[in-house]
């Protein structure tokens, strides 16, 4: 395959959102600045601006100049911040909250959080189309799930500190917090008018990318049951695409596969539900897993040249009956997924829209440990469907019920997935 400029040497990433895990995108950024030793950086001052774009870097160093020498608080004069605020003001101006600047901190923690193990309350952030803090999903067994912070929920306080005019980079730095100490965030839950406060205990976050099993199971009027009689229905459940993601997932389906023993299953159900996404090359690795071969994804620059991704390797699960779970937490990496399984007419959507994420970034290591997140391109299904601000419908409309979902929560079931058995054993 022709290698487009996604193919450099940064690693192309799917991030959902701005903050991702709140649990750990904080920090300071550690950038030398001296401003008593200040004076313009002349290779920055005479750099040619962008092609077709007059720029002078001029007024830039004068303000920085008139506030060094003239702003009556010497304490409030932070070259950091300051330094940090003009990166993420010039960011802000292309309006898009996954182009984003990470100083060194928080660079590191990204990257840690990647790798599977992070501190925080593990819920994933993003900004509202109208500037409000959004809960893209809690983590599964996270200190946010378990105190009932849900997918959708506006952040209106944190500390009693309202969120209005915050940026998802605020809200990070406010919940920040060591394991064991407790946030109190004020929150909105979708479809309520009241808001509510919760209580969470900050917590040391490991992520297990991938669980799996197999079970014997008979569904009637009244429901789903294991049953030694049943038949067999194999259940994988993908929480992020991340370093360990490949590795754990191969081991869950050789597993299955053993289990198996040469045999097939009625049916399998891939859950994807409450996942935020990572990194692109593995979604091209979980898609192959159950297309023979062709396009999983296409890739549209901003001179509309499209790169197709193809299928990468020989899966083993490419002709059993496949539904995939997704809700409003399953977005960019999940959605390139549960898309291309679809166009394929390999599997068939069963739960709520996703969250619609279609753009790609690419993760671009600065001096001094920060890094810049940049929007380099957007993603296409096989079938060139933008997902972006729409999600995906899915082929089976069902709502998460809580009321029922406990009602079957001793059996290891939720409502939606509970559909999920019935449908593949219809």
């Amino acid at each position: 395959m022709k290698k487009g400029f996604f193919a450099q040497n940064y690693k192309t990433l799917l991030i959902v959102v701005i903050s991702l895990l709140v649990g750990y995108w904080y920090g300071i950024n550690n950038v030398s600045v001296s401003w008593k030793k200040y004076t313009p950086i002349v290779s920055v001052v005479n750099k040619l601006p962008p092609a077709g774009q007059t720029l002078d870097m001029k007024m830039f160093y004068d303000v920085f100049d008139r506030v060094n020498s003239d702003y009556y608080d010497k304490s409030k004069v932070d070259a950091n911040a300051m330094l940090q605020g003009a990166i993420n003001g010039m960011l802000a101006t292309l309006n898009d909250p996954y182009t984003s600047f990470f100083p060194p901190v928080r660079n590191t923690a990204f990257k840690t959080q990647m790798a599977g193990e992070f501190s925080g309350i593990g819920a994933e952030l993003s900004a509202s189309p109208d500037n409000k803090i959004v809960v893209v999903a809690p983590l599964d067994g996270s200190p946010a799930e378990k105190a009932g912070i849900k997918a959708g929920d506006v952040i209106v306080k944190v500390n009693d500190e309202d969120t209005s005019g915050w940026v998802v980079s605020q809200a990070v730095d406010k919940i920040r917090g060591p394991k064991g100490s407790p946030i109190s965030l004020t929150v909105l839950h979708e479809k309520s008018k009241t808001p509510v406060t919760v209580k969470i205990v900050r917590d040391t976050i490991v992520i297990h990318s991938v669980t799996s099993w197999l079970k014997n199971y008979s569904c009637t009027d009244k429901g789903c049951d294991e049953s030694a009689s049943g038949k067999p229905i194999a259940y994988i459940r993908l929480s992020q695409f991340g370093d360990k993601t490949n590795d754990e997932w191969l081991s869950a389906v050789n597993s299955l596969n053993t289990k198996l023993a040469g045999k097939k299953a009625a049916g399998i159900i891939l859950d994807l539900r409450n996942n935020p996404g990572g990194y692109l090359n593995d979604a091209v690795f979980i898609a192959s897993e159950f297309i023979p071969n062709g396009v999983v994804v296409i890739q549209e620059d901003a001179n509309k040249n499209q790169e197709p991704m193809f299928v990468s390797r020989r899966g083993t699960l490419l002709d059993q009956p496949l539904i995939v779970l997704i809700n409003k937490g399953s977005a960019s990496a999940s959605e390139i997924v549960s898309g291309a399984l679809r166009d394929h007419n390999r599997a068939k959507l069963l739960g709520e829209t996703s969250f619609g994420k279609g753009t790609v970034q690419q993760a671009v290591d600065l001096d001094g440990g920060a890094s810049v997140h940049v929007s380099v391109a957007k993603w296409l299904t096989p079938n060139q469907t933008w997902v972006h601000h729409k999600g995906l419908t899915p082929d089976y409309p069902v709502a998460f019920d809580a009321s029922a979902s406990a009602k079957i929560a001793s059996k290891g079931l939720d409502n939606q997935l509970q559909a999920a058995i019935e449908q593949l054993l219809k």
